[in-house]
């Protein structure tokens, strides 16, 4: 799943991703929030982001324990 705004990008990789919620427990600004509309790699609800809330820290990409989330380009 892909996200965009401007120059903005936010990238999550579903077939990594397994709903651990890590996430979404360290974004400063709670832009991230699970889905129920797409699946992750053991069938758990992954991860939306409100990609006008986000300010690219790259905490979440840096938290991820399995390398489902890229920021940016």
């Amino acid at each position: 799943m892909q996200y965009k705004e401007g120059d903005k990008s936010f990238i999550n990789h579903p077939k990594y991703c397994k709903g651990c919620g890590l996430c979404i427990e360290f974004c400063p600004k709670k832009c991230l929030e699970f889905t129920d509309t797409e699946r992750g790699v053991y069938g758990n609800d992954t991860i939306k982001c409100d990609i006008s809330k986000c300010i690219q820290c790259k905490i979440c990409e840096r938290i991820c324990p399995d390398g489902a989330i890229k920021i940016g380009s």
